[in-house]
């Protein structure tokens, strides 16, 4: 399988929001609240596209996955309640989601992946993330990958856990 991990573009806005539409069902369906307040919506993607922050996965010409990245640009990251490890520049990514028919394959674990190698080519070693208290998934995909628990963020008035990795850097 060769994916890509590109910028995602206004005309893939529909297949885009099914994909998000999926991710916010299996959410409902584990019970969870996150997502399901009207967020996220078509116009957050827009917004993402619009800021060159939205991203999408891909096989040849299938979008398997969807994920927003963002440079330095988290407010909310500014009042965490513990410590981060860094205190410099860093990457932020939300919103990952995967196709239904994808599933069960690693992507989600791919698209952070292609979200360090991302920072490390703009030469920024610190890559955050949070996710809902409930979101057993995320939070293993982060433990998988050497992320550190560093407190808890609020975003849209809910307590989310709030994630670090401190990237090597190289010559």
């Amino acid at each position: 399988m060769t994916y890509n991990f590109r910028k995602a573009t206004t005309s893939e806005i529909p297949k885009i929001w099914v994909i998000l539409q999926q991710a916010i069902a299996r959410r409902k369906e584990d019970r969870s609240n996150q997502w399901q307040d009207g967020y996220p919506n078509p116009d957050v993607i827009q917004n993402d596209i619009d800021k060159n922050a939205g991203f999408v996965l891909t096989e040849g010409d299938t979008i398997l996955g969807y994920c927003a990245l963002l440079i330095n640009d988290e407010p909310a990251y500014e009042k965490l309640e513990g410590h981060w490890l860094t205190s410099g520049d860093y990457v932020v990514f939300h919103r990952v989601a995967i196709s239904e028919s994808h599933l069960g394959k690693g992507l989600a674990t791919k698209i952070v992946g292609f979200i360090e190698t991302f920072a490390i080519s703009n030469k920024i070693y610190s890559v955050k993330a949070d996710t809902n208290f409930d979101n057993f998934a995320m939070m293993a995909i982060f433990e998988k990958l050497g992320y550190s628990y560093c407190g808890k963020v609020y975003l849209r008035g809910s307590a989310r856990k709030a994630y670090e990795k401190v990237l090597p850097k190289t010559n």
